[in-house]
C-alpha cells in the first residue's frame, strides 16, 4: 500500500511542479517579478533566481512524474516547498500583499492576505508528500526500478550468510 501511496505522491507533486514551471518558463519576466516581489533576495539575485526557478520546477516535476532519481528530486522538492512556505510567511508577516507567483503571475494582489493561509497549507501538503518520497522512494511505474533494480531476496540471503 505504501508503494502505491508513493506513486500517488509522485504524480501529485510532480504534476504540480511541471504545471507551475511550464506556466512560467515562457514568461521569465513574470517569474523575475514574482521573485522580486518577495523582497528577500538582493536585487542582483532576483533575475537569475527568477529565470532559473521555472526550469528547475520543470526538471523536478518531470523527474518525479517519471520516477527518476525519486529520493533526490523529492529532497529538492521538499527544500523548494520549505523555501516557498518561508517566503509566503515572510511577506504575510511584513504586511506585503503579493500574489505568490506559484503559477505564473506575481506582483501586487489586494486579496493576498486571505490567500496566504491556503497557500501555506497547500505548500505544507506538498512538502509532506515530498518528504514521503525521500523516505519511501520506491514506487510502482518508476524509471528508478529499471535503472536501479532491487536485489532479489535470494541474493540478499546469500549475501548475509
Amino acid at each position: 500500500m505504501l508503494r502505491w501511496s508513493g506513486l500517488l505522491a509522485r504524480l501529485v507533486v510532480g504534476g504540480v511542479w511541471l504545471y507551475a514551471g511550464l506556466l512560467k518558463v515562457g514568461d521569465p519576466a513574470s517569474s523575475v517579478t514574482a521573485v522580486r516581489s518577495y523582497q528577500l533576495l538582493p536585487i542582483g539575485m532576483t533575475e537569475p533566481v527568477g529565470n532559473l526557478l521555472p526550469m528547475l520546477e520543470v526538471v523536478v516535476g518531470a523527474c518525479l512524474l517519471l520516477g527518476l532519481l525519486t529520493r533526490y528530486t523529492g529532497a529538492v522538492s521538499a527544500v523548494l516547498q520549505l523555501a516557498f512556505i518561508i517566503g509566503i510567511a515572510s511577506v504575510w508577516s511584513r504586511g506585503i500583499a503579493i500574489n505568490c507567483g506559484c503559477f505564473g503571475d506575481g506582483g501586487y494582489d489586494p486579496d493576498a492576505f486571505s490567500k496566504y493561509p491556503w497557500e501555506i497549507a497547500r505548500d505544507t501538503g506538498l512538502l509532506l508528500l515530498s518528504l514521503f518520497l525521500v523516505w519511501r522512494p520506491r514506487t510502482p511505474l518508476a524509471v528508478d526500478n529499471l535503472l536501479f533494480p532491487e536485489p532479489e531476496e535470494s541474493t540478499l540471503v546469500e549475501a548475509e550468510s
